[in-house]
């Protein structure tokens, strides 16, 4: 027989199995676990641990005293409510003791302890074990100590705190104690009456708060049997930190309402399974059944409490303690094939099985990381699908359907071999100002939002992201999701639609990546696991070291540390990847770093780092040429004498003019002898005008750009969206797709003007100035290629006629490969749920 519940070791042994594989229904806490905050508090408190503590938690007396409208003198805390139930047979003058049972079988045992005669009161189970206090008061003797649990353990029987507090004042020469150790489940306590000299309220902050580790309780009663109970009680049995627990859960608001919902369900599950449940008010239900129910379900490693050592109970009466409604169907599926197999299975939503990678910071990598991993699957032979929720990036894609997402989340499709889908991108955040951004949902521009309006919408947003990753998942047989940002961004969790909240509705681990290029990594992994409550703590399966440059081996002492930290382990770490040829995450690291032997000959290609810049992904492809050097320039004074000048896409083109002119670079560009080629937000910037009636972009309503071509752009509400190609005027194509508003016209017949099939405009050339809407057009190996041999012959050198193969295929499979040879796949499967 198990003698009590919660011996989690001694449970697992009996079903053999591991501690961490034991669902334990046998020990009675709060499904809704411990409270948020709570894990700040202790890790704070941990700088207080050497002092001794207060000798008998007066502040914590004086705060309860406080709640419950009394005095200090009427309370007293204790190690539990089970170390104050000790000390009351010893402290109370009286010549028995009268316990209703079934109850906590600590009653009798302090009373046994203490060398009191103890009597048992017996509820009847015709009753369903409801107490019956006319017949109570027939077996009350003057001198008694009676002990009434409400609810009680086991049963969960509720007796009106009216009655009791009746049953108590009539009865001035007995003591009453009445054990709340599960009150706050039921929403009544005996506090809110007036307290009477001969009860004794015990209360229980371990169960509802989920604390058992903690031990912390106390006592209710008049200040004589508080002072007689005082001089018992030994000194500091209320230590550093669970005193610092007990002052902030003091202030904390009932939450019992979700807790009473489950627990229906659960007795409603119960019963169509032909099991007897009793009536209940607490987190826990008593059952019983023909068969022994806890030995049958420890062989599906469930534990219950076994009732057989309560008084008036037997092997056939067991105790479920309330827990989550996902691990409630586990327990009801495993009583279903013991008792009815030919009833239909419980249906439990699983989601699909899915994986998510988050990070310490943004740029940690974690774009490329879920790309790896998304190759990996799919070389496992997996059907695997990448999503992102909420992505805020200047850096987009157009799907073949002509939605817009982020790019990443298009690099991601690819190393799926899937056509890039908005719903792998649900929301797409463009900003235009430091405090607003376009909001793309679902693909579509729906206007521009501050961050408070852009919150404002956070719930309504959150079904969209949901319902957008049902339908994705529900086509594969796995995801891999991709957080942003970092979930330790506590300003931004009670919001948040991407990072912890996403991978519990995905029912997704979590690997958490670090870039150690940065430094500081360790400090990172512990600083957010300390960010984040319990429930995220447990979907984080552990951490991944991106960026790494040396030896891992030298690791080791760390690892060895983030483990004893947090008891989450360090699952790989990631060589830092020279020229990988992967799109970045997003413009906060833009650069070009590739280190370039120049020679007489070599193309000096000067960006233009506009402080809107979008798509700047459009310029890696230049990077892997070998007679090219990009750099990024700012101001005037870092032009210098290029040989091309390439103006990229903007997300906010008046702003960005503005700052070409205060930066120097205005004039600069305008006076340079160099080629120069506009992409989208840089063919606009290259006209004679920009105007924005409808302010899409900008509050004012005109500006003047270079007047390097001759067209103007007017601004439209509707946004441009597709894949297109365009025949230039010597008969070669261009391919790329098209995100903008604006809409341009020339203004006269000295310039060739590029238009689609449908007469659309898509650029325009004119002699060393070239200017295209096209997004991507130097993905193109040939014509970027070309196009540098036509720089390349206006200086007079030579050409060169060797393509440079630029395509992310290789690049995906080197990374996948490195990477699974960094982590065990088959542990991350089996965490996964995957076969």
């Amino acid at each position: 027989m198990i003698e009590h519940g919660g011996n989690s070791k001694r449970l697992a042994e009996l079903a053999g199995c591991a501690e961490s594989e034991l669902l334990d229904f046998s020990v009675n806490l709060n499904p809704a676990g411990i409270p948020e905050g709570l894990f700040q508090v202790c890790f704070k408190t941990l700088d207080d641990i050497s002092p001794y503590p207060e000798a008998h938690a007066d502040t914590l007396r004086k705060l309860a005293a406080e709640k419950w409208e009394l005095r200090s003198e009427n309370i007293l805390f204790g190690n539990g409510s089970t170390e104050l139930i000790s000390l009351l047979p010893r402290a109370i003058n009286c010549k028995r003791a009268l316990i209703v049972t079934p109850g906590y079988l600590e009653y009798a045992e302090s009373c046994r302890k203490a060398e009191l005669e103890t009597v048992m009161f017996p509820v009847k189970e015709e009753d369903d074990f409801k107490l019956d206090l006319d017949a109570l008061k027939n077996d009350i003797m003057p001198g008694d100590l009676v002990f009434i649990g409400n609810p009680c353990n086991p049963v969960g029987t509720y007796t009106s705190v009216d009655e009791l507090h009746k049953l108590v004042a009539a009865h001035p020469e007995v003591v009453f104690v009445i054990d709340e150790a599960f009150a706050d489940f039921c929403g009544h306590t005996m506090l809110s009456m007036p307290l009477l000299d001969n009860l004794v309220i015990l209360r229980s902050m371990t169960k509802y708060y989920a604390i058992a580790g903690i031990r912390l309780g106390y006592a209710v009663a008049s200040a004589q049997i508080i002072s007689d109970m005082l001089e018992l009680q030994d000194p500091w049995s209320v230590g550093t930190i669970a005193a610092r627990a007990g002052e902030f859960l003091l202030k904390r608001d009932n939450r019992s309402g979700e807790t009473r919902k489950i627990r229906e369900d659960l007795v409603s599950a119960l019963q169509k399974l032909g099991l007897k449940v009793y009536p209940s008010e607490a987190d826990y239900l008593l059952v019983k059944s023909d068969k022994l129910l806890s030995k049958e379900l420890l062989k599906y490693r469930i534990a219950v409490r076994d009732c057989s050592n309560y008084p008036g109970l037997n092997e056939h009466f067991i105790r479920i303690a309330v827990r989550t409604k996902d691990e409630n169907i586990q327990l009801l599926e495993a009583l279903r094939q013991i008792l009815c197999p030919q009833v239909p299975a419980f249906a439990q939503k699983r989601k699909r099985p899915a994986l998510m990678l988050q990070g310490t910071c943004s740029n940690a990598g974690k774009s490329v990381l879920t790309a790896a991993f998304c190759r990996i699957m799919l070389q496992d032979g997996y059907a695997v699908a990448p999503f992102k929720s909420q992505n805020m990036a200047l850096n987009s894609y157009v799907t073949p359907d002509g939605c817009e997402i982020g790019r990443a989340q298009a690099v991601q499709a690819e190393a799926c071999r899937l056509d890039p889908d908005a719903r792998m991108n649900p929301i797409l955040l463009k900003p235009n100002s430091d405090t607003g951004s376009q909001l793309v949902l679902h693909g579509k521009p729906t206007g521009h939002y501050n961050v408070k309006e852009y919150f404002s919408r956070k719930k309504e947003l959150w079904h969209e992201v949901t319902a957008a990753y049902d339908s994705l998942s529900g086509e594969f047989e796995c995801i891999v999701l991709e957080g942003a940002g970092s979930p330790g961004e506590v300003n931004l969790k009670s919001s948040d639609i991407v990072n912890m909240r996403m991978a519990q509705y995905a029912q997704s681990p979590v690997l958490l990546a670090g870039d150690i290029d940065r430094g500081g990594v360790y400090a990172s992994f512990i600083g957010t696991y300390a960010t984040l409550e319990p429930w995220e703590r447990e979907l984080l399966y552990g951490f991944l070291v991106n960026k790494f440059r040396g030896d891992s081996s030298l690791l080791a002492d760390a690892h060895d540390y983030v483990v004893n930290m947090t008891g989450k382990p360090v699952v790989g770490v990631i060589d830092y990847q020279h020229d990988l040829g992967l799109p970045e995450e997003d413009s906060v690291s833009f650069g070009f770093t590739r280190e370039v032997v120049r020679d007489s000959q070599t193309l000096d290609v000067a960006l233009i780092y506009l402080d809107h810049i979008a798509n700047f992904t459009d310029f890696a492809p230049l990077e892997i040429e070998s007679d090219v050097k990009v750099r990024t320039v700012s101001s005037g004074q870092e032009l210098g004498e290029p040989d091309l000048i390439i103006l990229p896409g903007s997300k906010s083109v008046v702003a960005d003019i503005a700052k070409l002119r205060s930066s120097g670079l205005f004039d600069r560009i305008k006076s340079s002898n160099a080629r120069i080629a506009g992409i989208c937000g840089g063919l606009q910037i290259l006209g004679q005008r920009l105007l924005d009636p409808e302010g899409i972009e900008s509050s004012n309503q005109e500006a003047t750009g270079l007047c390097m071509l001759p067209f103007e752009t007017i601004m439209r509400k509707d946004k441009t969206l597709r894949r297109n190609q365009v025949r230039r005027g010597d008969g070669t194509f261009l391919s790329g797709y098209e995100i903008h508003h604006g809409e341009s016209y020339a203004t006269g017949n000295d310039c060739e003007v590029m238009r689609d099939d449908q007469g659309n405009v898509i650029g325009f050339e004119q002699g060393r100035i070239f200017a295209t809407y096209l997004h991507g057009v130097f993905d193109d190996d040939q014509f970027r290629r070309d196009f540098l041999n036509e720089v390349r012959k206006n200086k007079g050198w030579e050409l060169k006629n060797t393509l440079t193969e630029y395509g992310i295929e290789n690049a995906l499979n080197f990374l996948a490969e490195h990477v699974r040879s960094r982590v065990n796949m088959k542990q991350i499967y089996k965490r996964m749920g995957l076969r």
